[in-house]
């Protein structure tokens, strides 16, 4: 219940202010060379001379991170400058400069607001202590509230939805319930739309196997999980996707868990991949390929092609695996298979493990609405899914998995 008076107050803020202005939540990893969103940054700030404030208060080198970034968005035509809110910044008074009115007009004065990557603990310790916003928080916010962009990388994607993900152990104990407050998760500062959960660095580290059971514990039905070097562009409630991949959307609404069984379980969750030039509007539930998709044809393949009947139903060892649940889901609709299954386990238990013999079975199918695009206009071979479905069933696994013949 103490997570009651914050979280309207993060609902009103964000009603207030983020249907305003625009949101680039980026996956973390960003390269340098990724113009698509380096570029969409700028844009979306006014162009060439914007003005940008670039907090690197999550990273580990404050100083370093802050010049990286104010480079990178000032050879695309901004006029970015670091403000030094940073818990590690040596010789600075942190609280100080959070209530400096010099600096809190420098970032009223902008039309952009970047924060880089690192501990997203960080950010939410400086700019809301106590779930309370200080004055520096209210001088972002107003940015958003006149139009103008907030965009973050790893942490700083993290913190854009109204909870977030703090310092989780895992994907494999948070899938067997180590879910703490003030641990594993935390109050985030609601720059995007109340009801979406934002995952980060996504595809590359399985976090599917954590998303999941977040989404449960916390209320939300659905969550965006963005993929490395990707980023996506909220505005209100209509989201498109950049960068050099994509994001995993995940909706909850019409899934189902068994009550009866201890372990997390789930029956019915629908998974769509959408790529890079996709767009979703979460005020209807339409998703829309890009137009290098649209132009090819749907996937819907209801029987298997003579290639995957010789070959047999794979089975993924590892559903957590880097691109694993993407790759599992293109599978389903290139083969036209009824079902891919998987494996999330962790063959060499952490210390503390309260069920190292407990894995989770994934059964991904299709169902109404099911529909894949593939694409090689853009060099490459892309894909789009939409609304896969998707059980998640605890197993028991054999302590050791493997031993000596």
């Amino acid at each position: 219940m103490r997570f009651l008076k914050p979280l309207l107050l993060a609902a009103c803020c964000w009603a207030a202010s983020a249907q305003a202005g625009t949101a680039i939540v980026i996956g973390g990893a960003l390269r340098a060379d990724n113009d698509a969103v380096w570029q969409r940054i700028v844009d979306e700030a006014g162009g060439t001379g914007a003005r940008i404030a670039v907090f690197a208060t999550a990273a580990g080198n404050p100083e370093r991170s802050a010049a990286s970034i104010v480079a990178a968005l000032n050879r695309r035509g901004a006029q970015a400058e670091a403000i030094p809110i940073a818990p590690r910044l040596v010789g600075v008074d942190l609280q100080a400069n959070l209530r400096d009115p010099v600096l809190l007009d420098k970032v009223r004065q902008s039309r952009g607001v970047f924060f880089s990557g690192g501990a997203q603990e960080y950010i939410v310790d400086s700019l809301q202590p106590a779930g309370q916003p200080t004055e520096m928080l209210q001088a972002i916010r107003s940015v958003l509230a006149r139009g103008g962009v907030v965009a973050g990388s790893s942490a700083g994607a993290a913190i854009m939805s109204r909870m977030m993900f703090r310092d989780p152990p895992g994907n494999h104990l948070v899938l067997k319930g180590q879910w703490r407050e003030g641990q594993e998760f935390d109050r985030g500062l609601a720059f995007i739309e109340p009801d979406v959960f934002i995952d980060q660095h996504f595809l590359k580290r399985g976090r599917i196997g954590r998303l999941l059971p977040a989404l449960r514990a916390l209320g939300f039905q659905q969550g965006l999980g963005i993929e490395e070097n990707s980023a996506a562009v909220f505005k209100g409630a209509q989201v498109e996707i950049i960068g050099a991949r994509g994001a995993l959307l995940v909706d909850l609404r019409e899934a189902t868990s068994n009550a009866d069984q201890t372990a997390f379980n789930l029956r019915g969750a629908q998974l769509s991949y959408l790529d890079r030039g996709d767009r979703h509007d979460f005020s209807t539930g339409v998703s829309t390929p890009s137009a290098a998709k649209l132009r090819e044809p749907m996937a819907h393949a209801t029987a298997p092609n003579a290639e995957a009947l010789q070959q047999g139903s794979p089975y993924f060892m590892d559903i957590l695996g880097d691109q694993a649940i993407v790759n599992a889901m293109a599978y389903l609709f290139d083969t036209g298979l009824p079902e891919v299954r998987g494996l999330a386990y962790q063959m060499r238990p952490r210390p503390g493990d309260p069920a190292p013999d407990l894995g989770f079975e994934f059964r991904l199918y299709r169902g109404p609405g099911s529909a894949a695009w593939f694409s090689s206009a853009q060099g490459g071979e892309d894909v789009t899914v939409l609304k896969a479905r998707l059980d998640v069933i605890p197993v028991r696994v054999a302590q050791p998995l493997l031993s000596p013949r």
